[in-house]
């Protein structure tokens, strides 16, 4: 087939569309536990805050420190088999989660959910232990092959996209996580409630071997893919112009070529990166995992109600809708003041660090409407709605840094290194607030064991251990969010200044 005589395609948007779809899978199976542990979940397995949130630090924790190395696999297997793998495995880790109940019931010898739910004293500890580890396999599975969506899916953005419309396809294909949090109040507790919460695991698991069919088919790199023409691959391959024509070669071999692994570490580039992630990761994954238990703990709200569903619903579809814009700000400042494609995406991200300023009313504003009832919900999720999509402007730009410093070759390692670093972030986050919203209820004795301090224990003479968490008005749980809430504000501007301490200005790291 000769290719010069080929119209332009826009095949590269059909792989920003697989780009989209694949995270939305991510976060849907990411979501499944944080939709249904509150309501479904917990009372059968006799958990509490702190149990849910070591699951999802140990979650963070090994997502963080496989993503160190799914940068360098994916760039070893290449995007295309790269991304098979990472969608393969993490689907397998989102079914195993179905089987923890039954795992647990053959252990401690009890028959249905029935009996689980009616344990008490050690039999009900271990109950919540035994069930907390079997989750913990699932999750580390989980996160093993979700570590490798983001950096497969920049990698492929990088190889598909000129550096000018990468921010903008990063968006989109970011997007999907908005997406996958959107649609997951809407279908995940009705599924739960109607089949179990283990089929809705397995349900939405399947999604991604559907996925991975697809990929197999259309996915190839843009050079020999037979449904990119030659146009589109000039467009595609725009920037190598920048130099001389006698360089091409030359430039392209450099484009290629990796980087060794630690000497990644000594660009100030890379923890530039690595310090934007640690900061706001942990952000948008406290909220993605919390948020349906402050709305059930505050407003008494359940995910399976309408109510519920209608909240987390409006909560992620203004963050998909603002979030989208984002990714097109900088190339804004580009046309207009010809700014290099660093610069504009700072500037850009130092607008979008000011939003999140605005959870730090969500608290506030839903205490002092309190008069309105459950209604008074819509406050702080929409307060909370403009900072996660913040989060998600600013994450796209971000996730784009890395192509505007590093050569094509270091793409997936770089990202790769960030997500360490964000996983870790969110892992003292997401156990940091677990623990401390534990701690701020206060606590009685009862029986040896420490349960959530309640005014009916009191009155039946429970011995008195500690009192709730008082801080700045709000008393206990409330207390809690109210404290977790001012260090998600507060996050994205102190990452951006530590950023642009790091790098001032524009300046690309070459591969030798």
């Amino acid at each position: 087939m000769n290719r010069l005589n080929e119209k332009m395609t826009n095949f590269r948007w059909i792989i920003c569309a697989m780009l989209f779809f694949a995270t939305t899978i991510n976060y849907l199976d990411r979501q499944v536990l944080s939709l249904t542990w509150d309501e479904f979940i917990k009372p059968g397995f006799h958990w509490n805050e702190s149990h849910y949130g070591t699951i999802t630090s140990v979650f963070s924790i090994v997502y963080a420190i496989c993503m160190l190395f799914a940068g360098r696999f994916v760039e070893w297997m290449g995007t295309r088999k790269g991304f098979l793998w990472a969608i393969g495995v993490w689907s397998v880790g989102a079914c195993l989660h179905a089987v923890c109940g039954i795992v647990t019931e053959a252990s401690v010898g009890l028959h249905g959910a029935a009996e689980l739910a009616g344990a008490t004293g050690d039999v009900a500890v271990a109950i919540a232990t035994i069930s907390m580890y079997c989750f913990l396999v699932a999750r580390c599975i989980l996160a093993l092959g979700e570590a490798g969506n983001f950096p497969a899916a920049i990698k492929a953005t990088a190889e598909y996209f000129p550096k000018k419309d990468r921010a903008y396809a990063t968006s989109i294909f970011n997007a999907g996580a908005s997406i996958g949090a959107l649609f997951a109040p809407l279908s995940i507790p009705p599924l739960a409630k109607h089949f179990g919460w283990e089929m809705a695991f397995v349900i939405i698991g399947v999604f991604g071997f559907i996925w991975m069919g697809f990929w197999v088919f259309l996915y190839d790199a843009p050079a020999r893919c037979r449904r990119v023409s030659a146009a589109e691959l000039e467009y595609i391959e725009q920037d190598r112009r920048e130099k001389p024509a006698a360089n091409a070669v030359e430039q392209t071999e450099a484009e290629e070529k990796k980087l060794p692994f630690l000497k990644c570490f000594t660009f100030k580039q890379t923890w530039a990166f690595a310090v934007g992630k640690f900061m706001t990761d942990g952000v948008w994954w406290f909220f993605l995992f919390w948020t349906p238990s402050y709305l059930s703990m505050q407003f008494g709200i359940k995910t399976s109600e309408g109510l519920g569903m209608a909240l987390i619903f409006t909560l992620y579809a203004v963050v998909t809708v603002l979030s989208i814009f984002g990714g097109k700000l900088p190339t804004i400042f580009i046309n207009r003041s010809g700014q290099n494609p660093y610069a504009a995406r700072m500037k850009a991200m130092l607008i979008f660090a000011f939003f999140p300023l605005f959870v730090l009313l969500a608290q506030p504003l839903g205490m002092n409407f309190a008069h309105l009832g459950r209604s008074a919900a819509w406050i702080p999720v929409i307060l909370i709605s403009i900072g996660c999509a913040a989060h998600q402007a600013w994450s796209a730009n971000l996730f784009s840094t890395i192509g505007d410093m590093f050569p094509k070759g270091a793409i997936a390692t770089i990202t790769g290194i960030g997500g360490m670093a964000g996983g870790i972030g969110s892992m003292i986050l997401q156990k940091g607030a677990g623990n401390l919203f534990v701690y701020a209820s206060g606590t009685t004795a009862v029986e040896g064991n420490e349960v959530e301090m309640t005014k009916e224990l009191l009155l039946q003479g429970a011995e008195y251990v500690r009192p709730a968490m008082h801080y700045m008005g709000f008393e206990g749980k409330p207390a809690g969010y109210f404290i977790i809430f001012i260090i998600c504000a507060v996050a994205y501007l102190v990452g951006w200044i530590v950023m642009k301490a790091l790098v001032p200005k524009y300046k690309p790291i070459a591969a030798e």
